[in-house]
């Protein structure tokens, strides 16, 4: 395939509807780390959470037939998975990347050790029939033409997804309890003289960014793919952390960034029909991340010297008045 070919393709129905599938299990784990990370406590486990979320969606599926009880039961997973990493840390003052590091390693050797009890293999779940989420063709949008072919047919996961999005902003912005979470975020000690249980909230943010990362994971093994296997996740909860800062730790935002991401991603399977190095165009994402996180931060740090001098430059003035009208 040639340079052109890929470039045209960049812009065909099937090449957008791949951005949109690829998004989503980055948009799941972002959006589990932002309700986190507004608590000041950042899941630093939605990598681990997303693996034992797919193992265990595709298993409780396998052997019950029922894809909804897998997905509960993944969901119950994640749960823990999460509540243990708060229990580390919140509880026993385990620093975060130590303990975000421990469920990590945990949820990695745990599936593959699970794995090869239940299956004999060591790689994936392929010889185990397992079952899929269904997709969803939204109704007078399927027959709309360009758009429903990007927009429509999709497994139910990806419209969950995003219909997270606004979710979450409801959540965080228009409910009491996610204002709590902010300002247990913000400034912990005002919280608590407020009566607000901060140990109590982080806990509860960690749970549901949990289910999040569990969703995400479940989409790779029962959607994305129909099966489970190692390292399953593949770095997309540490994008997905990078994806809320990025995003400002605004939904909005982080959606957009999860997309770019997913954008990147797509690009390199693209990239992928060229005589380029695989090695290489596996990097494109991770690239993306360094090269995105860089100019945020750059962004950032500048954003912060501006304020710094409108700051020393309404202190002089406020002294240069105060000093004239002692004259």
């Amino acid at each position: 395939m040639s340079l052109e070919t890929v470039i045209r393709s960049i812009f065909s129905t099937l090449f957008l509807a791949s951005v949109i599938r690829i998004s989503t299990p980055i948009i799941f784990p972002a959006m589990g780390g932002l309700i986190a990370v507004v608590t000041g406590v950042p899941n630093m486990a939605l990598e681990g959470i997303m693996n034992v979320g797919a193992f265990v969606g595709v298993m409780v599926s396998a052997y019950t037939g029922n894809v909804w009880l897998a997905i509960l039961a993944g969901i119950v997973a994640g749960v823990l998975m999460a509540l243990l990493l708060g229990l580390f840390h919140i509880y026993f003052k385990t620093n975060l990347f130590i303990g975000g590091l421990a469920v990590n390693l945990m949820a990695s050797g745990g599936t593959v050790f699970l794995l090869y009890i239940m299956t004999g293999d060591k790689g994936n779940s392929a010889s185990v029939k397992s079952l899929s989420v269904p997709n969803w063709e939204i109704p007078f949008f399927k027959d709309i033409p360009f758009l429903g072919d990007v927009i429509s047919g999709h497994p139910v996961f990806t419209y969950l997804a995003f219909l997270s999005v606004i979710l979450v902003y409801i959540f965080l912005y228009r409910t009491r309890f996610g204002t709590h979470l902010r300002a247990v975020g913000e400034n912990p000690e005002a919280a608590t003289t407020l009566g607000i249980d901060v140990k109590k909230s982080r806990m509860i943010a960690l749970a549901i960014s949990g289910v999040f990362a569990a969703l995400g994971g479940m989409n790779l093994s029962m959607a994305y793919l129909q099966f489970f296997q190692k390292e399953m996740a593949a770095g997309r909860g540490w994008i997905g952390i990078a994806a809320v800062h990025l995003g400002a730790r605004k939904p909005l935002g982080v959606l957009f960034a999860s997309i770019l991401f997913g954008f990147a991603d797509a690009i390199s399977n693209q990239l992928g029909s060229l005589n380029i190095p695989s090695q290489l165009v596996q990097t494109i994402p991770y690239i993306t991340t360094v090269v995105a996180l860089a100019v945020f931060a750059i962004q950032q740090r500048q954003a912060a010297l501006e304020r710094m001098k409108r700051y020393q430059k309404e202190h002089l003035e406020a002294i240069s008045a105060n000093a004239s009208k002692a004259e």
